[in-house]
């Protein structure tokens, strides 16, 4: 991993002295991303500066690197993976003049012009310049994993890895994209298709789009893209079979998993207890793995199975705790903000800077993370999350629903049509100009968006901001190209709830891992802990964070001020009312607005040490109340207090003939409590009337405080059971 940047001038004429002292600013700000070297280079009308983390070639990998003729130079980011193959089929005589595995882009780029990239695998951003055709071309890998920014006008162009780094020209703008930001369907998770480009969030910042080549001739400001790869289609013609498809599948992930986990510095994983990084430590050998610990990954689960799986494979584990009244601090998230550079920054972006943080400062060899990440995308991990019905149909009925409403924001003037009711009363025919022939091809696209926009987003931030490289081996584009091109009549048997993968995993993995269901990262059973964290966050000091980001004009322009603090005071008293991913955004993009016209320390001036622990774990049986009590919240009950059922919970009783009784919120079913198992529980539950203290109300119920005070607190907590005012 490293930071590159630069400028070039447009239109003729050369780069001045003073190009200098914005040179080293870019690298100054670029330095987390490569603390182990420096460099910066100025010729004529081009000015490049690169910061490098050494993983591969240590004592032999600086940059720029020139070809031997010198008539190009590149800076680059990122892994060639395949570099000692494609190295093999260059030209005899052909003569590596470094150990660096990106050097065998400048030879390809002499050989095949802009078709360089066609047989390149890995995750890369770089800048080439040709010296003699005076062109300078920006391009990135086929997923965006490395990113790479700029600004162009009519005399200049900047480039850099961080839109930051672009900030400290002060020719470039620094202004935040109010409209653009809050128009995209992603940040207010409208559920529809979004195909826009990806959003950088401020005005005049572009991206180098993801597995495209930027051309630039800087005579005359010219420019062209050119795309080296777009996701296959659905391959109807397919005669394989779904074992081998599975078998193919297998191979390739231990293929990438191979390419991701080799390096000349030590690797650890993020385990979160899941198939997806479960498949990837399986595949990986030896590694040190680390688990988030927190009442939401407690109870989901996640903590748990990753120590088991990690126990099963033989791997190191650290749990690190995140204790039960951790919270954020105003000037944390703050940073953390800089650091992304996005209002995307969220609860699972926090978890896993800190988990960066904690690796780095106890583990200081570590310089490269795999990750499990960006396998739900396109192995059919949002199968259930999505589903409208049970099964394959029950997804694609979803997507068409995304499909349709994607349709009607083209045709604003049919939407009401088919928002009367349930049952629709037009086609969706009626939308055949807009809406998509195959659904699942659309949601492909969107995915592939998504990815760029939020997943490798954030994890390139949270692993760069700590000095470590984020690697991720379901992101290998052949692993990718071949569950796409799956057959449609074959992607029920082969992509619900990810069964390519979990096959794949047959005799890899345990069966009960192998099997285990998605959870989210820190929703699911545990969201409740996650929310409190956040809201807490958002409430000290006086509402800090909110009133700071509603202190600027342009701020005050768009949000709603006493709307944002009075759906924080609600979340504050009911931590299920309303969304705190929604608020935390538009409270996020307050606070960039004022970032920028106050810039932040570079983040290499920030300490990265860390408070956090791990905590030893041996048997998790035995340690299972240990860990509850560092990392749950236990509500206060009161044995004296009368209690009666929360405003929104109804009790109903099946026909059923077997005793099976519903706990309704919000006119949805949430629980079941079966009475030959639950009698104790259920009799407490329909006997809560507030006509006795709760002590009593037990005692009725056949049963001791004691025995039932864990379902008494959950219950509280989730306001399922709330105090009678006195």
């Amino acid at each position: 991993m490293c930071g590159i940047a630069g400028i070039a001038r447009l239109g003729g004429g050369e780069l001045t002295a003073a190009a200098d002292g914005l040179l080293d600013r870019l690298a100054t700000t670029l330095a987390h991303r490569g603390p182990d070297d420096r460099r910066v280079l100025r010729e004529a009308n081009v000015g490049l500066a690169f910061a490098r983390l050494s993983l591969v070639a240590p004592t032999d990998g600086g940059q720029p690197l020139v070809s031997e003729d010198g008539s190009v130079v590149l800076i680059a980011n990122g892994e060639v993976y395949n570099h000692r193959e494609l190295e093999a089929g260059l030209p005899a005589g052909t003569r590596m003049r470094t150990k660096s595995d990106c050097e065998v882009l400048l030879h390809l780029y002499q050989r095949d012009g802009l078709s360089f990239l066609d047989k390149v695998n890995g995750m890369f951003a770089f800048v080439l310049w040709d010296r003699k055709r005076d062109t300078l071309l920006l391009g990135r890998d086929r997923f965006g994993i490395k990113p790479l920014y700029y600004h162009r006008d009519a005399d200049r162009i900047v480039f850099a890895s961080e839109i930051k780094a672009l900030f400290a020209d002060p020719a470039t703008p620094r202004r935040l994209d109010w409209e653009g930001a809050l128009g995209d369907l992603a940040l207010s998770a409208t559920p529809a298709f979004v195909h826009a480009p990806v959003n950088t969030w401020f005005e005049g910042i572009g991206l180098v789009p993801a597995a495209t080549v930027l051309e630039i001739r800087l005579g005359d400001n010219s420019a062209r893209e050119h795309r080296y790869w777009t996701m296959p289609e659905a391959d109807a013609d397919s005669d394989a079979s779904d074992q081998e498809y599975i078998a193919a599948y297998r191979d390739l992930l231990a293929e990438a998993v191979k390419d991701c986990a080799t390096a000349d510095a030590e690797l650890g994983l993020f385990l979160s207890g899941g198939i997806d990084s479960a498949a990837v430590a399986a595949l990986a050998g030896h590694v040190q793995t680390f688990t988030v610990l927190t009442g939401s990954t407690l109870l989901n689960g996640d903590a748990e199975w990753a120590h088991r799986i990690a126990k099963v494979l033989g791997l190191p584990n650290e749990q690190v705790l995140f204790d039960v009244d951790r919270t954020p601090g105003a000037e944390e998230w703050k940073q953390l903000l800089w650091q992304v550079e996005s209002p995307l920054c969220s609860p699972e972006v926090y978890y896993k800077n800190e988990l960066h943080k904690y690796s780095r400062s106890r583990h200081p060899q570590i310089k490269g993370m795999l990750l499990g990440a960006a396998s739900d995308e396109f192995n059919g991990g949002y199968t259930d999350t999505y589903a409208e019905g049970p099964g394959w149909d029950g997804f694609m009925e979803s997507l068409r629903g995304f499909s349709r409403r994607t349709a009607l924001l083209d045709r604003p003037r049919l939407a009401q049509w088919y928002g009367l009711s349930d049952v629709p009363l037009l086609r969706d025919e009626a939308l055949r100009a807009t809406a998509a022939a195959d659904p699942y091809q659309e949601y492909l696209a969107w995915k592939y968006r998504s990815l760029q926009q939020y997943n490798v987003w954030h994890e390139d931030r949270t692993a760069a901001g700590n000095s470590i490289e984020a690697r991720v081996p379901f992101l290998d584009h052949r692993l990718v190209e071949l569950v796409v091109s799956i057959p449609a009549e074959r992607r029920a048997r082969l992509l619900l709830d990810k069964r390519i993968l979990r096959e794949a995993m047959v005799g890899v993995l345990p069966e009960e891992v192998r099997t285990r269901p998605k959870v989210p990262f820190y929703h699911g059973d545990g969201r409740l802990h996650t929310y409190r964290t956040f809201t807490r966050m958002l409430t000290q000091q006086g509402n800090a964070l909110v009133e700071e980001a509603l202190s600027t004009d342009r701020a005050r322009e768009f949000i709603h001020a006493d709307g944002i603090r009075e759906n924080l005071r609600r979340l504050r008293e009911d931590r299920e009312h309303g969304s705190l991913e929604l608020l935390l955004r538009v409270v996020n993009l307050g606070l960039l607005e004022r970032m920028t016209e106050q810039l932040p320390p570079e983040p290499s001036a920030v300490p990265t040490t860390t408070t956090l622990r791990s905590v030893p774990v041996e048997d998790w049986d035995e340690s299972a109340a240990e860990l509850g009590e560092l990392t749950l919240h236990r509500p206060e009950i009161a044995p004296d207090a009368a209690y009666t059922l929360g405003p929104q919970v109804l009790l109903a009783a099946a026909d059923d003939g077997q005793g099976t009784w519903y706990v309704i919120v919000d006119g949805a079913v949430e629980y079941v409590v079966e009475e030959t198992a639950d009698e104790t529980w259920l009799a407490l539950l329909r006997g809560l009337d507030g006509s006795c203290s709760l002590r009593e109300a037990v005692a009725k119920a056949g049963g001791s405080l004691g025995e039932l005070r864990e379902l008494v607190e959950e219950a509280v907590e989730q306001r399922l059971i709330v105090p009678v005012p006195s």
